[in-house]
């Protein structure tokens, strides 16, 4: 840290689930002066209450940079990658299939419900992540934390070795059998029936949107 550091005494847990929560509309930021985090919904009857309590004090808060959804989509791919075994990649096919197309994270948290060991394990290399992204976002801004943080000082994530499986399902996109199943369907539909199909498939369309 420099000579010039803002010293600012962070709420550390409410700073990781920032760090963490990257859905659209929403934005999270620091008040400097006591370390501790407002966020802001786009859905927040308050809205309008919390904006002008950052406008009228903008040099106290600092808005949070998120873990993007991309970075940690490759943390979810790198941990399935991680799961099973060569006599059982049940687990391994049940993640990839969730992880596969919109509302990837909650299908994902909702698989790893039923398996409460490799949910804590997630749970954990999700963490070590967050963590060191903290790290490297204060750096980056200048800030210097007046409270230690709890977990420490975090050193960079170590990849987690890949389970090696002969299955063919580990080759090719895990939902494309049930996308040609699909089309399928859809291609030996009468003329007639083609209008609720589509109806329907936007509908699954709208609510996996929601869910993301």
């Amino acid at each position: 840290m420099s000579s010039t550091s803002r010293k600012v005494p962070l709420g550390w847990e409410e700073l990781e689930l920032a760090v963490e929560r990257n859905s659209p509309g929403i934005d999270s930021y620091l008040h400097l002066p006591t370390g501790a985090v407002l966020t802001i919904s786009s859905e927040d009857p308050d809205i309008v209450v919390k904006k002008r309590q950052i406008s009228d004090a903008v040099n106290d808060y600092l808005k949070i940079e998120p873990a993007s959804s991309r970075e940690q989509y490759r943390w979810m791919e790198t941990f399935v990658g991680s799961v099973g075994s060569p006599d059982d990649d049940t687990l391994r096919k049940r993640l990839r299939m969730a992880i596969d197309g919109k509302g990837a994270f909650r299908r994902f948290k909702d698989v790893l419900l039923g398996y409460p060991s490799q949910r804590e394990h997630w749970f954990e290399y999700r963490s070590t992540h967050l963590r060191w992204h903290i790290k490297n976002w204060l750096k980056t801004v200048d800030i210097e934390p007046t409270i230690p943080a709890p977990w420490g000082d975090p050193s960079e994530p170590e990849e987690l070795p890949q389970v090696s499986l002969e299955s063919s399902v580990e080759q090719t996109s895990p939902g494309d059998p049930l996308r040609r199943e699909a089309t399928q369907l859809i291609e030996s539909l009468a003329v007639l029936d083609l209008p609720t199909a589509i109806a329907f498939l936007e509908f699954l369309k709208s609510r996996s949107n929601t869910q993301d």
